[in-house]
């Protein structure tokens, strides 16, 4: 594995483009472009109702296939909790979105380049003590404003909606939201529930992906389904 793919390791969308599950996030990134006909869908939110459900993964995946397109693509991780973006795309941490939103940086110093042509990374950041607060703010708000002017699509992966209130927060603030539920891992009372703290606020959703569903036992366990 050379040294680009072990940097872009779950990013099957850049490192097989031609793979079943590739072509899945292309008919994924369809299905949401042609999910509205009136409104514009640009910043997109993805979650999953509890962790290890490979939300991270999915919005990486997404991400690419949106700049793969010749799309401006940014990736918020505002999981500040849990952090996995910098690692996924072998950035430094040091400054990123709980940077910006404490005012400690401002939005050029907090935006990088990745190795995917098209696609700019917002990391995390340190972990901060108030993250709820932080994406409830008008500074998030302002964030996002600025970012739909510079960027085609901003995606936004967060916390699970169970664990913390973080992703029905930043759900308000979203076009659409993408539920990632994990295939017999999650029971359905589980995933309603999570489905129900969205619909609270009012929060739209465009899909669900199913991870882990295993077709053909070629393809392996990381096959998504995009669905209603």
């Amino acid at each position: 594995m050379s040294q680009q793919q072990s940097k872009q390791r779950h990013l099957i969308t850049v490192t097989n483009p031609r793979s079943t599950v590739s072509e899945a996030f292309r008919s994924l990134r369809t299905n949401i472009d042609f999910s509205s006909v009136d409104e514009k869908i640009q910043v997109i939110m993805v979650t999953s109702s509890g962790p290890e459900e490979g939300k991270s993964t999915v919005t990486a995946n997404l991400a690419a296939a949106y700049a793969q397109a010749d799309k401006k693509v940014v990736l918020i991780d505002a999981d500040m909790r849990k952090p996995t973006g910098h690692r996924t795309f072998s950035l430094s941490n040091r400054y990123g979105l709980s940077s910006l939103l404490s005012q400690q940086a401002n939005l050029d110093e907090v935006i990088q380049e990745s190795e995917v042509p098209n696609l700019s990374i917002i990391t995390s950041g340190p972990v901060p003590p108030n993250p709820a607060e932080m994406i409830a703010s008008n500074r998030m708000t302002a964030t996002l404003q600025e970012l739909r002017q510079r960027f085609d699509i901003v995606l936004i992966d967060t916390p699970p909606l169970l664990a913390v209130t973080d992703a029905q927060i930043m759900a308000s603030k979203s076009d659409g939201v993408i539920m990632v539920v994990s295939y017999g891992k999650v029971k359905r009372d589980i995933a309603v529930k999570a489905k129900a703290g969205l619909d609270r606020v009012g929060a739209r959703m465009l899909g669900v992906v199913m991870n882990n569903v295993k077709r053909k036992a070629s393809e392996g366990y990381y096959y998504y389904y995009y669905g209603n």
